[in-house]
Protein backbone atom coordinates (compact mmCIF):
# COMPACT_ATOMS: atom_id res chain seq x y z
CA UNK A 1 0.00 0.00 0.00
CA UNK A 2 2.96 2.29 0.60
CA UNK A 3 4.04 1.61 -2.99
CA UNK A 4 0.62 2.70 -4.30
CA UNK A 5 0.86 5.97 -2.39
CA UNK A 6 4.39 6.53 -3.70
CA UNK A 7 3.28 5.89 -7.30
CA UNK A 8 0.39 8.38 -6.96
CA UNK A 9 2.57 11.00 -5.30
CA UNK A 10 5.22 10.65 -8.04
CA UNK A 11 2.53 10.90 -10.72
CA UNK A 12 0.92 14.05 -9.29
CA UNK A 13 4.28 15.65 -8.54
CA UNK A 14 5.47 15.07 -12.11
CA UNK A 15 2.17 16.22 -13.60
CA UNK A 16 1.25 19.20 -11.43
CA UNK A 17 4.67 20.14 -10.02
CA UNK A 18 7.40 19.71 -12.61
CA UNK A 19 4.88 19.28 -15.48
CA UNK A 20 6.96 16.39 -16.83
CA UNK A 21 4.71 14.34 -19.11
CA UNK A 22 7.04 11.31 -19.54
CA UNK A 23 7.52 11.05 -15.76
CA UNK A 24 3.80 11.49 -15.13
CA UNK A 25 2.86 8.68 -17.51
CA UNK A 26 5.66 6.28 -16.51
CA UNK A 27 3.57 4.43 -13.91
CA UNK A 28 0.31 4.18 -15.85
CA UNK A 29 -1.21 0.81 -16.67
CA UNK A 30 -1.52 -0.33 -20.29
CA UNK A 31 -5.08 1.07 -20.60
CA UNK A 32 -5.33 3.97 -18.13
CA UNK A 33 -8.21 6.41 -17.83
CA UNK A 34 -8.75 9.78 -16.17
CA UNK A 35 -12.08 11.51 -15.64
CA UNK A 36 -12.76 14.88 -14.00
CA UNK A 37 -16.30 15.13 -12.63
CA UNK A 38 -18.66 16.83 -13.15
CA UNK A 39 -16.85 18.39 -16.15
CA UNK A 40 -16.67 14.94 -17.79
CA UNK A 41 -13.23 15.70 -19.22
CA UNK A 42 -10.36 13.27 -19.44
CA UNK A 43 -9.26 10.42 -21.66
CA UNK A 44 -8.67 6.69 -21.88
CA UNK A 45 -5.73 4.71 -23.26
CA UNK A 46 -2.05 5.63 -23.27
CA UNK A 47 -2.25 7.81 -26.39
CA UNK A 48 -5.51 9.49 -25.45
CA UNK A 49 -4.32 10.29 -21.95
CA UNK A 50 -0.94 11.58 -23.18
CA UNK A 51 -2.81 13.88 -25.60
CA UNK A 52 -5.21 15.05 -22.85
CA UNK A 53 -2.33 15.85 -20.51
CA UNK A 54 -0.20 17.51 -23.23
CA UNK A 55 -2.95 19.57 -24.89
CA UNK A 56 -5.79 20.10 -22.40
CA UNK A 57 -4.15 20.00 -18.98
CA UNK A 58 -0.47 20.97 -18.84
CA UNK A 59 -0.64 24.18 -20.93
CA UNK A 60 -3.72 25.25 -18.99
CA UNK A 61 -2.68 24.74 -15.36
CA UNK A 62 -3.01 27.91 -13.29
CA UNK A 63 0.36 29.48 -12.48
CA UNK A 64 -0.27 29.44 -8.72
CA UNK A 65 -1.99 26.04 -8.38
CA UNK A 66 -1.44 24.45 -4.97
CA UNK A 67 -2.76 21.25 -3.39
CA UNK A 68 -3.10 20.42 0.29
CA UNK A 69 -3.99 16.89 1.31
CA UNK A 70 -6.69 16.61 3.96
CA UNK A 71 -6.88 12.82 4.17
CA UNK A 72 -5.77 9.65 2.42
CA UNK A 73 -7.26 6.16 2.50
CA UNK A 74 -5.56 3.19 0.86
CA UNK A 75 -6.64 -0.43 0.47
CA UNK A 76 -5.27 -3.27 -1.66
CA UNK A 77 -6.51 -1.87 -4.97
CA UNK A 78 -7.44 1.80 -4.42
CA UNK A 79 -6.20 5.08 -3.04
CA UNK A 80 -8.53 7.96 -2.15
CA UNK A 81 -7.13 11.44 -1.55
CA UNK A 82 -9.25 14.28 -0.20
CA UNK A 83 -7.48 17.47 -1.18
CA UNK A 84 -7.98 21.22 -1.17
CA UNK A 85 -6.94 22.79 -4.47
CA UNK A 86 -6.30 26.53 -4.60
CA UNK A 87 -5.57 28.71 -7.63
CA UNK A 88 -6.25 31.97 -9.40
CA UNK A 89 -8.41 31.44 -12.48
CA UNK A 90 -5.83 33.17 -14.68
CA UNK A 91 -6.48 31.25 -17.91
CA UNK A 92 -9.00 29.01 -19.59
CA UNK A 93 -9.19 25.58 -17.96
CA UNK A 94 -10.58 23.23 -20.63
CA UNK A 95 -9.97 20.23 -18.37
CA UNK A 96 -12.05 21.70 -15.51
CA UNK A 97 -14.28 24.49 -16.85
CA UNK A 98 -14.65 23.89 -20.60
CA UNK A 99 -15.61 27.05 -22.50
CA UNK A 100 -15.20 29.41 -19.51
CA UNK A 101 -12.84 32.35 -19.95
CA UNK A 102 -10.54 33.40 -17.11
CA UNK A 103 -12.28 35.29 -14.31
CA UNK A 104 -9.02 36.22 -12.52
CA UNK A 105 -10.68 35.31 -9.23
CA UNK A 106 -9.21 33.10 -6.53
CA UNK A 107 -10.72 29.68 -5.79
CA UNK A 108 -10.09 27.13 -3.07
CA UNK A 109 -12.13 23.96 -3.46
CA UNK A 110 -12.34 20.41 -2.26
CA UNK A 111 -11.48 17.52 -4.57
CA UNK A 112 -11.60 13.79 -4.07
CA UNK A 113 -9.37 11.61 -6.24
CA UNK A 114 -10.18 7.92 -6.47
CA UNK A 115 -7.25 6.00 -7.93
CA UNK A 116 -7.46 2.34 -8.96
CA UNK A 117 -4.36 0.20 -9.51
CA UNK A 118 -3.44 -2.89 -11.48
CA UNK A 119 -0.14 -4.61 -10.64
CA UNK A 120 1.26 -1.49 -9.00
CA UNK A 121 0.37 0.82 -11.89
CA UNK A 122 -2.36 3.46 -12.08
CA UNK A 123 -5.33 2.00 -13.95
CA UNK A 124 -7.89 4.77 -13.47
CA UNK A 125 -8.31 8.14 -11.80
CA UNK A 126 -11.62 9.82 -11.03
CA UNK A 127 -11.35 13.36 -9.68
CA UNK A 128 -14.52 14.78 -8.16
CA UNK A 129 -14.56 18.58 -7.84
CA UNK A 130 -16.82 20.64 -5.56
CA UNK A 131 -18.34 22.50 -8.50
CA UNK A 132 -20.89 24.44 -6.44
CA UNK A 133 -18.13 26.08 -4.41
CA UNK A 134 -15.90 26.50 -7.46
CA UNK A 135 -18.50 28.27 -9.58
CA UNK A 136 -19.61 30.45 -6.65
CA UNK A 137 -16.05 31.56 -5.89
CA UNK A 138 -15.39 32.34 -9.55
CA UNK A 139 -18.65 34.28 -9.90
CA UNK A 140 -20.05 31.89 -12.48
CA UNK A 141 -23.71 30.95 -12.84
CA UNK A 142 -24.73 27.91 -10.80
CA UNK A 143 -24.75 24.65 -12.66
CA UNK A 144 -28.15 23.37 -13.58
CA UNK A 145 -28.55 19.62 -13.91
CA UNK A 146 -30.55 18.50 -16.91
CA UNK A 147 -33.32 15.97 -16.38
Amino acid sequence: MVDMARVWDEHTSALLGSRDLPAATAKLAAEPSVLHLPAMTGAAGQQGLARFYAEDLLPHLPADLTRTRISRTVDRFHLVDETTVAFTHDRELPWLLPGVTATHRRAEVLTVAIVAYRRGQIRSVRVLWDYATLTAQLGLPALVASA
